[in-house]
């Protein structure tokens, strides 16, 4: 049986040229769920696989020769290309440098984003590993300002809908049911979010997305890995950040359009398509503030097991 996904739930279908074959047996050693076996001197299909082929494609990257060949779920031999040189990647010092640099940017110039900047990181965040193929992450992509504040204002309306969510008495009910971490996290982070998003679009001020040039939003489908958006979305940010671009993740709006017949309806008004279990907007522009200094972030916690 294949894994289904939003986009296909059919298997890939292999072919092996066996003239070009020369039982090197790389792809039986890529290959994870055991498509290949190599029987009397001959490279065949196995019949131990447990997904079929899922398009992974790393037994049509790894032949040396190209006796392999992969169709199917979104892949095809024609999206195979030659890996960079490893001389154009960065070693550790100047990607740490660059992760250093980054700051979360709220405030931008009054410049756009060109379109030519918006594919780059597009094209960047396409590359980001996924649970199991074809992506099923989706992409909404605001580009420009204007388009960015709208959101955000009928935002802000849709949540005025549902601002019960976070009156005393909702609040006071549901203690019981959902804890005291929950309970700390509604009155001490959610409550507040209201009511700053509400109140402050009222006012003409956006806390919401900042008016950023440009939004990108990603989540998946019922069928997706919940890290494969948040992993996207990172490339994203990354991409943003080596073309110049001030970034800043925002991971309030999603947990909110995900329920209910009022979101079902605002979703689909703004082309989202599915509810995500996790789903992530980055913004982008032109830095409107430099900084001088970073600061030191640690972890909650690292464990060492050995």
């Amino acid at each position: 049986m294949a894994i289904p996904t939003s986009r296909t739930k059919e298997p890939a279908s292999i072919a092996i040229d066996t003239d070009k074959c020369t039982l090197c047996g790389l792809c039986v050693r890529v290959c994870s769920d055991f498509n290949f076996e190599i029987v009397d001197n001959k490279l065949v299909k196995s019949d131990k696989s447990v997904f079929g082929c899922v398009a992974c494609g790393h037994c049509m990257m790894a032949c040396p020769t190209g006796a392999i060949t992969i169709e199917g779920r979104e892949l095809s031999p024609s999206d195979l290309f030659d890996l960079p040189h490893k001389k154009d990647v960065p070693d550790y010092n100047a990607l740490l440098a660059m992760l250093q640099r980054r700051r979360s940017i709220r405030k931008f110039k009054e410049k756009p984003v060109d379109r030519e900047k918006i594919k780059q990181i597009l094209d960047a965040a396409q590359t980001a590993p996924m649970g199991l193929p074809p992506s099923d992450v989706h992409v909404v992509v605001f580009e420009n300002k204007d388009v960015v504040r709208s959101f955000a204002i009928d935002f802000s309306k849709y949540l005025e809908g549902i601002r019960w969510l976070v009156s005393r008495w909702f609040l006071t009910i549901m203690r019981p049911f959902w804890g005291k971490a929950n309970d700390e996290m509604m009155r001490g982070f959610i409550k507040p979010v209201f009511d700053i998003y509400v109140d402050s679009m009222k006012k003409g001020d956006n806390w919401i997305n900042y008016d950023a040039p440009l939004a990108m939003y990603f989540y998946g489908s019922p069928y997706t890995d919940p890290a494969d958006p948040i992993v996207a979305a990172t490339y994203a940010m990354l991409a943003g950040e080596s073309l110049g671009l001030g970034t800043c993740m925002l991971g309030a709006v999603h947990p909110f359009i995900q329920s209910g017949k009022k979101a079902r309806l605002f979703r689909e008004k703004w082309g989202i398509k599915f509810p995500s279990r996790e789903g992530l907007f980055v913004i982008f522009g032109y830095a409107d503030v430099h900084y001088l200094k970073g600061v030191k972030r640690t972890f909650a916690n690292i464990h060492y097991v050995n």
